[in-house]
């Protein structure tokens, strides 16, 4: 999923796992690489580059979550599905990885089951957040917001499959700012 590689490129991880969203991780994933972004899948299923998606597609990684944590990244940025989000929630490594980003101020973001079941679960989600509008989920969070994508300091967080291309944007807009984002909307066909 990389693209071509140059030293001055963002660097973006999307971590998946067994049970991930695939529209979700796609709309990443493609999105970001619009905007000329280093995106790099890793896996967080032990010994296993191929996940099974929530709806059955399987995923090559690009790398395991062991090899993406000897790295820094400019955004991680998490799909959502189950059981997808649980198996990212138990990853030691990623967690480590995203309290990193927390706590240095990088980016980091996670789409409809993730900020839930993975960040709000581990102290990483910010006060004004959203996530797939489901009980179960929104309890988990302080103060959810109803936006289909909310920025909160160094967090961006959306709500599902249906609002991942504008959560997409939205990430690509914290790296690359807003005229490079309406030029890759506008490409896209989506009105910002």
């Amino acid at each position: 999923m990389s693209s071509t590689g140059d030293s001055t490129k963002k660097k973006v991880l999307v971590p998946i796992a067994d049970g991930s969203e695939e529209i979700e991780t796609t709309c990443i994933t493609d999105t970001l690489v619009r905007f000329g972004a280093d995106v790099s899948v890793a896996s967080v299923m032990p010994g296993e580059l191929v996940c099974t998606m929530s709806r059955g597609i399987k995923i090559m990684a690009d790398m395991t979550i062991d090899d993406a944590s000897k790295q820094e990244w400019d955004l991680i940025a998490l799909p959502g599905g189950m059981p997808g989000a649980e198996h990212l929630r138990d990853c030691d490594k990623l967690i480590s990885m995203l309290e990193h980003q927390k706590k240095e101020g990088k980016l980091y973001g996670a789409v409809c089951a993730s900020p839930a079941v993975v960040l709000a679960s581990k102290g990483l989600a910010a006060e004004g957040a959203t996530c797939y509008p489901a009980p179960g989920f929104r309890e988990e969070l302080m103060s959810p917001v109803d936006d289909e994508v909310s920025v909160t300091g160094n967090l961006t967080t959306s709500q599902g499959p249906g609002t991942s291309l504008k959560f997409a944007l939205q990430l690509g807009e914290n790296l690359y700012g807003k005229q490079k984002a309406d030029e890759v909307a506008a490409a896209l066909l989506v009105t910002r």
